[in-house]
């Protein structure tokens, strides 16, 4: 009788393990969406954002954010795409933007929210899990929520 508890006990707690990741199915034109995304001109003036202010960061920005976006193609081609998988992919890619953040004025850093919002939206993504908000504000407004 105790070996079939420890069996159930042990069978709980690896479902409940797993409860957090989200195995995802890839949209069908992912792939072309991928292949627009990375083509494009990033950090031009467009609608209300200005542009960069500096010029020269402009390709290293861009390459910066073109690797998010190559990080997550890599992830919906693979065989177990999952939501923890890309929001690794976000971590990584804003990590990237660390010895250079101070060059990004506010709407810079919005720009680059709005483009991995862009790679998220491509996948069907829903959540950074509070990395955009870091990356923008310094803290996630959420965790101020569940202290309260």
């Amino acid at each position: 009788m105790t070996k079939y508890i420890k069996i159930l006990i042990l069978f709980l707690t690896l479902s409940a393990c797993g409860q957090n990741v989200t195995e995802m199915k890839t949209p069908e034109k992912a792939n072309e969406k991928f292949a627009e995304f990375l083509a494009k001109k990033k950090f031009v003036e467009e609608n209300f954002y200005p542009g960069i202010a500096d010029e020269k960061m402009r390709p290293i920005f861009t390459e910066k954010i073109n690797q998010i976006g190559t990080d997550f193609k890599t992830v919906a081609e693979s065989e177990k795409p999952t939501d923890k998988k890309y929001q690794e992919k976000i971590g990584i890619g804003l990590s990237r933007f660390a010895k250079i953040y101070l060059e990004l004025d506010t709407e810079g850093r919005e720009r680059v929210c709005t483009y991995i919002e862009e790679l998220m939206d491509i996948v069907e993504l829903e959540s950074s899990n509070g990395q955009l908000n870091k990356f923008m504000y310094g803290f996630d407004p959420n965790e101020i929520k569940k202290e309260n």
